[in-house]
Formats: structure tokens, C-alpha cells, sequence
């Protein structure tokens, strides 16, 4: 029986990888029957990124509620809301490094400091390459300390044919992290 009761923040960076994030909410949208609610949250720098990669502001149009950065009234700045997932998505290193560093100086990193210490579903999608050793520790750290690093490393095995298509072969991986149902591409299976 599926959880219908899933509360899901998605906290979108600058990092570049709009991409992702528009994927990632657009499958949000669709698996409505195992969500009770998504709440996101955007910095500006994801927004400028957004408008430049993906030549939009469809970012506005979303079906979710939006928070602002600094509203640390929102639902998920607090474990007695019950939000059980929590995607990043892309990552920005910096983000990275400060919930690594237990800095809660935004939304953001307040809600993924919340998840992190409810022992809840972190999923942190992070696009950058190379990795530095400050990176790699970061990385470390927050494992260690119950979240997941699923690098937004797309696969080809699908033979994806749209930018769209090859930015789901990261998605489904992260949607699947979350323990989320999702009709996607398996390996090996028809």
C-alpha cells in the first residue's frame, strides 16, 4: 500500500541543472496519489540559472506552494510538521558545505538541518565535476549523517533522446531514493 501521506520539500539552487529541477517537479505533479503535499522553495541564483539554461520563467507556473528563502515560518523549518522527504535539487556545493557544516542561514539548509535530524529522507542531488576534497568530505559528512548523495550523473542505457528524457534517468534514480512509486525505465525489465 502506498504512503499517501508524504510531505515533500524541494529546494531548488543555483547550481546549473534547471534542468533536473523542472523534471523532478513536473513528476512531483504526477504522482499526486502518493503525495499529500510539496512545498518548494527557490534561491534567486536558481531562479537567474532557471531563465538562462531553460529560456523561461516557468519556474512561477508551478502547482506547488512557494516559500521565499528567508521564510523560516514555513511548515518544513520545523520537525512537527512532518515533512518526510526532502530533495535538493541541483545542489549547489555551497549548499552543500553549509548543511555539512550544520549552518541554517536559509530555508534551505534550516529544512535539510530539520530532515537530517528527524531522521528523515535528504536527497541531495548535487552537479558539479570535478570534486574537490572539501566536496568529497562534505559529501562524506552528511552521509554519515543520514542523507543520500545522488550525483546528477545521467545514464544512457535508456537511449534517451530528449535533454528531458536524459535528465529522468537521474530523477527516477532520486524518486526511487525517496521511496516513491514511479513507472520509469528499469534495467533488465521490458
Amino acid at each position: 500500500m502506498q504512503n499517501t501521506e508524504n510531505k515533500i520539500v524541494v529546494a531548488v539552487t543555483g547550481a546549473s541543472g534547471s534542468i533536473y529541477a523542472k523534471v523532478l517537479l513536473d513528476k512531483l505533479a504526477q504522482l499526486n496519489t502518493q503525495v499529500k503535499e510539496v512545498g518548494l522553495v527557490m534561491s534567486n541564483n536558481a531562479k537567474d540559472v532557471w531563465r538562462y539554461e531553460l529560456g523561461n520563467n516557468d519556474f512561477e507556473n508551478i502547482p506547488f506552494k512557494t516559500y521565499q528563502k528567508d521564510d523560516f515560518f514555513a511548515p518544513f523549518a520545523s520537525g512537527s510538521a512532518r515533512y518526510n522527504i526532502m530533495f535538493i535539487c541541483p545542489c549547489s556545493m555551497g549548499t552543500l558545505a553549509r548543511i555539512a557544516s550544520g549552518i541554517s542561514n536559509d530555508l534551505t539548509t534550516r529544512a535539510a538541518d530539520v530532515v537530517l535530524k528527524e531522521r528523515r529522507k535528504l536527497i541531495l542531488m548535487v552537479r558539479d565535476t570535478p570534486y574537490s576534497l572539501i566536496h568529497l568530505n562534505n559529501m562524506k559528512t552528511i552521509t554519515e549523517a543520514g542523507g543520500i548523495i545522488c550525483p546528477a550523473s545521467p545514464s544512457f542505457y535508456s537511449k534517451p533522446q530528449t535533454f528531458e528524457e536524459l535528465a529522468a534517468t537521474v530523477v527516477d534514480r532520486a524518486i526511487d531514493l525517496a521511496g516513491l512509486t514511479l513507472n520509469s525505465y528499469r534495467w533488465g525489465e521490458k
